[in-house]
């Protein structure tokens, strides 16, 4: 008869997701998974089915929320030019009170495993391509209310503002003064203008 989990299965992933996202795929062991989730290396297999199956789920999940969370900022601002700067101004702050400077674990996975692991690169461009979505209907949906200027590419532009919301979560590991990122953040969002 098999026996009952003794652990809470939501709980795990993020402890997983958390560890993974400070140390990274590579230098994460096994034996530190065991310890820091508090299970042992049966359930890990049996519940996951190892270390690369552990990351990939977690990993799906940190992508799907990321974008459910950019959607929302979004649907909360009244306009398209204030939501794309909260989206920026929330990083930025994120990146503030970041004391271990993880950064964003979709850009480090990006950096750490491509190239070299087709199941993550897949996923990767799957992440790129649903943001940049939410960003180029957000930029139309400006051009049609009138607020974004009507001669303006919105995909050229969407890809634009993916690529610097990618960076600046890479700059602000580097420097994260916040007066450089938020002129950078002015610079990139002045094409909207």
């Amino acid at each position: 008869m098999p026996r009952k989990k003794q652990f809470n299965e939501e709980e795990i992933l993020k402890k997983a997701m958390e560890l993974f996202w400070e140390k990274g795929f590579h230098a994460t062991s096994i034996q530190n998974l065991v310890t820091c989730l508090g299970i042992n290396r049966a359930s890990l297999y049996d519940t996951f089915g190892g270390k690369e199956e552990l990351f990939n789920k977690v990993f799906e999940r940190y992508r799907k929320d990321g974008g459910d969370t950019i959607q929302s900022t979004f649907d909360k601002e009244k306009s398209v030019k204030a939501g794309f700067c909260r989206l920026f101004e929330d990083a930025i702050e994120k990146a503030q009170n970041d004391m271990a400077q993880k950064g964003c674990f979709v850009v480090n996975t990006t950096t750490e495993l491509i190239p070299g692991d087709e199941t993550i690169h897949k996923a990767l461009r799957k992440n790129k391509e649903n943001i940049e979505s939410i960003f180029i209907s957000q930029i139309k949906k400006g051009i049609e209310n009138g607020e974004i200027d009507a001669s303006k590419d919105a995909e050229s532009i969407g890809h634009m503002l993916f690529a610097l919301f990618s960076g600046l979560q890479v700059m602000a590991k580097v420097d994260p003064d916040p007066n450089k990122l938020r002129k950078l953040l002015k610079s990139g969002l002045s094409v909207l203008d």
